[in-house]
């Protein structure tokens, strides 16, 4: 006879997820971020010490800023979830012989047939928990364990974004010039490859595809970054 599939067993793996789906783009964000702002201001001559301001003021808003987004998306979803889930048990409880129904129709779909489909469909509907979780996951494809707690992921966010944030610039402390600049780009294009492969593997995609493809994001922003910043002062609308 087939096994009956749990819907709870996959709740650590999704908690799992969600969190390192914030570390990973909390961390990308950092990343880039500091990154453009770092090349920009660094194309204009100016001093590692005007660098490392600007870009710690701009991590420590963006960080803020990237927080308090996730904080409201997770909310928003949760709460869009939440409702649906309680839809789902009212219709548990108030309608039960079409909630059976449709249970054996999703079990009659995966090819159980007779007694066993039976007993199956007996064994779920017995226990209104196990009833539910398997409408949701079942049915609907829903879980709330997937987003994760909204102020848990605004803490991870923000702090994988100062954690990413703050690799752009740490060359700029103990040097003066483009040699700092170049070191940046270096150290935040290896970051950035690295979280591309790891975004990658969540999604069982390419790793090398998504490092390459998440470090040419960087290059992008770096060269624009530092384009803008040289031209403004060439221009004299910058002069520091």
């Amino acid at each position: 006879m087939k096994e009956i599939s749990e819907p709870r067993h996959l709740e650590p793996h999704l908690n799992e997820t969600s969190s390192m789906r914030d570390f990973v783009f909390g961390f990308g964000d950092g990343v880039n971020t500091s990154l453009g702002l770092a090349a920009g201001v660094g194309g204009a001559a100016v001093s590692s010490d005007l660098i490392i301001l600007a870009t710690l003021v701009a991590m420590f808003t963006g960080a803020k800023a990237m927080a308090v987004q996730n904080y409201l998306a997770v909310k928003s979803q949760r709460e869009l979830l939440t409702s649906e889930i309680n839809r789902e048990n009212w219709e548990i409880e108030n309608k039960p012989k079409d909630e059976r129904k449709e249970i054996e129709d999703i079990y009659k779909a995966k090819g159980f047939t007779g007694k066993d489909l039976e007993m199956i469909v007996d064994k779920i509907t017995s226990d209104k928990k196990v009833w539910l979780d398997t409408m949701l996951t079942e049915e609907l494809n829903l879980n709330l364990e997937i987003l994760g707690h909204p102020i848990k992921s605004a803490l991870r966010m923000f702090g994988a974004f100062l954690v990413g944030g703050i690799l752009p610039i740490i060359p700029f402390f103990f040097s003066s010039g483009i040699t700092p600049l170049f070191i940046a780009i270096g150290i935040s294009l290896t970051a950035s490859f690295v979280v591309g492969a790891v975004k990658s593997r969540m999604a069982n995609t390419s790793l090398i595809k998504g490092g390459i493809e998440m470090a040419g994001l960087g290059t992008g922003i770096a060269l624009i970054g530092y384009g803008v910043g040289s031209e403004l002062a060439s221009i004299g609308i910058v002069n520091v």
